[in-house]
């Protein structure tokens, strides 16, 4: 079973999250924003991913440092659960429609943290969320994951379909490229 616990615990916020990567896609999320706990299940429920978070963040200030610290953590997570990754797909991609809006998101678990991001959101909040922290986010999970990751608005002007949309992609690539479909590293140098 490939399952994670991290606790990481600032000045800024204490976080404490468990996963497993073969789950049910079940959650039981709380980072003291709605909008981004209605995100990440919606990350977990399209992934397949058992998700439980608990976040005590300086929302007075913002949710910049709850969101990208998350990211840290969630991204932590994945990479103690998946080890060496031996026998993974190693690629995912989604092309992923909600209403007037599509995304495209597509990502390799490569060692090499890296992020494409053309997600222009109209307007700047949803609700109390700053919609540049979903940048934030992605940065800080693909850095600490060590994945490649692009993300990309091929259509749609409703910044909550947009968003929604990239999470579900989110979720559904990286269970793709997560599915276990051998034993062998999936890479010619032996070694991710």
């Amino acid at each position: 079973m490939r399952t994670a616990t991290v606790n990481r615990k600032t000045a800024e916020t204490d976080i404490k999250l468990s996963l497993t990567l073969d789950g049910q896609g079940e959650s039981k999320i709380k980072s003291g924003c709605g909008f981004f706990d209605h995100m990440l299940t919606l990350f977990s429920k399209h992934g397949s991913i058992d998700l439980e978070l608990d976040c005590d963040g300086d929302a007075y200030v913002d949710y910049h440092h709850t969101v990208e610290d998350i990211g840290i953590v969630l991204g932590t997570a994945l990479k103690d659960a998946l080890g060496d990754c031996k026998g993974i797909r190693r690629y995912g991609s989604a092309m992923l429609p909600m209403d007037e809006t599509l995304v495209l998101c597509a990502l390799d678990v490569s060692g090499r943290g890296h992020l494409q991001f053309n997600l222009p959101i109209p307007t700047q909040k949803v609700g109390d969320f700053d919609t540049e922290l979903v940048n934030e986010f992605f940065v800080a999970f693909t850095r600490q994951a060590g994945i490649t990751l692009h993300i990309k608005l091929l259509d749609g002007t409703n910044s909550h379909h947009i968003i929604e949309a990239a999470f579900k992609a989110f979720g559904r690539s990286l269970n793709q490229a997560l599915e276990i479909i051998n034993d062998k590293i999936p890479s010619t140098k032996g070694i991710l």
